[in-house]
């Protein structure tokens, strides 16, 4: 019997959320307002009653999905206790953290540069994502690799719903085949840019100094990485995978099989929205599943 706790990355944010666990105790409170401070800016006030467009922003996104599952976890205190992690692109910064690998500040810090390093890249040439349903993983990859425009396989999200990520123009080029090869929707997102795709490089650069300097201990418990869905405890390793992530894809399905077969019998979401339950059901679907919650 083993748990797995999974971490949400971008998308799953709402306006309202963290509002309970910030007038939770004294403990989270503090927290949030040392995000605050940390930011430069009220990000509760946006989290709590801000618009959707203004929570929608990457550089408002990131910070808020992350406090909001970080924060959570520290409030389940000792029932706290993962057998391994994951997390969901962002999401990973979240488990690394929860994990004891990177403290609350540093994780912080980083979440917040990669949001602005990643907004900057995407105001650097106009890209987009699209979800791509039902058809096989490696018929997604060979048509992607046709397309003479910028565009790859972004997001193993779970078996029959991958994501591909690029240019405008490359996406749509592979969208049109991907139709025509029998794919039941290729859906274009609602995204500001070409995340997990060579388009990230130049904040892959600007990111990767800042991951190089700060201090990853070894996690209580095995993470399981976006980039190669196996189980690290070296912070070395840690560091090189979470550079990796931002031009590299999200390997969620593999994720979640290699949990399953290394024992995981339950999965926990710590986070906002209920996103990666359902992904995980999509793998296995007799695996049980459940949100984190804390009660006052």
């Amino acid at each position: 019997m083993k748990t797995a706790y999974v971490f949400p990355g971008q998308g799953a944010q709402f306006v309202g959320m963290g509002q309970d666990l910030y007038n939770l105790n004294d403990e989270t409170k503090a927290l949030f307002e040392q995000a605050n401070d940390i930011l430069g800016f009220r990000i509760t006030d946006i989290m709590f009653s801000g618009t959707d467009e203004e929570l929608k922003q990457t550089k408002v996104t990131q910070p808020a999905i992350f406090l909001h599952s970080v924060i959570l976890a520290k409030a389940l205190g000792e029932s706290f206790q993962p057998d391994m992690v994951a997390g969901h692109s962002l999401g990973e910064f979240s488990a690394l953290v929860s994990a004891g690998a990177l403290s609350f500040e540093d994780g912080l810090k980083l979440v917040a540069q990669r949001a602005n390093a990643m907004q900057k890249a995407c105001e650097l040439q106009p890209s987009t994502m699209a979800a791509i349903l039902g058809l096989e993983d490696a018929i997604v990859e060979d048509i992607c690799a046709q397309v003479d425009d910028v565009v790859v396989a972004a997001n193993y999200n779970c078996p029959g719903q991958l994501v591909i990520s690029g240019s405008i123009e490359g996406v749509d080029k592979a969208c049109a085949l991907l139709t025509e090869a029998g794919a039941k929707r290729a859906l274009k997102l609602n995204v500001g840019g070409a995340f997990h795709s060579p388009l990230m490089e130049s904040a892959k650069v600007e990111l990767q100094a800042a991951i190089e300097a700060v201090d990853i201990l070894s996690p209580s418990c095995p993470i399981y990485q976006n980039i190669d869905a196996k189980p690290q405890t070296d912070p070395a390793i840690i560091k090189q995978n979470l550079i990796a992530q931002l031009t590299g894809a999200v390997r969620w399905t593999q994720t979640v099989q290699n949990m399953l077969a290394d024992g995981a019998t339950a999965f926990v979401e710590v986070g906002p929205g209920n996103v990666l339950q359902g992904l995980v059901k999509k793998v296995d679907r007799q695996v049980q599943t459940s949100a984190a919650s804390v009660t006052a």
